[in-house]
């Protein structure tokens, strides 16, 4: 699938010592779907510093919290979002973490919320800042039965 063969990608730049930088997703110029990542890779990082790159993608959202927290039980990091919308017409948002072995044993918390409802959703983002959660990212997309769905991306870093 496109999304392993993205992820293989960014853990061989990983492995080169880049690091993410931005993620986007949308219609390409002859008019296919695609996702397109910048990696950045900084002038005195030492070659022992390497990254592994871990991309989840689904259009279900219990599925993406459940599979960014066993990263985050892990060490890794949220680095952006995006929406991919697949030739058939299918939309999955698409979620890239990192692990930087340099960061030590911490882990993190994550917590999405996903809503159709701005008023909702400004509540949902009230309570988890009350909490100790920040928001990471947003990706707002239509969903299958046609309306729009706000989905926020929080976290919280514990030691």
């Amino acid at each position: 699938s496109k999304t392993s063969t993205m992820e293989k990608e960014l853990n061989e730049a990983g492995d080169a010592g880049y690091q993410f930088s931005s993620v986007m997703g949308g219609d390409s110029a002859v008019g296919g779907k695609e996702v397109l990542v910048v990696v950045r890779k900084s002038a005195g990082a030492p070659a022992t510093e390497k990254r592994v790159f871990k991309l989840l993608a689904t259009s279900k959202t219990s599925t993406m919290q459940k599979e960014m927290q066993q990263l985050g039980d892990e060490g890794f990091e949220y680095q952006g979002q995006t929406v991919f919308q697949s030739a058939f017409g299918g939309r999955e948002v698409v979620v890239i973490m990192q692990r930087n072995p340099a960061a030590g044993g911490r882990t993190i918390q994550y917590q999405l919320l996903a809503t159709s409802k701005t008023s909702t959703m400004q509540k949902e983002l009230q309570e988890a800042g009350e909490t100790g959660f920040q928001l990471m990212g947003m990706t707002i997309s239509k969903t299958a039965i046609g309306g729009a769905e706000m989905v926020c991306i929080l976290a919280k870093v514990s030691q």
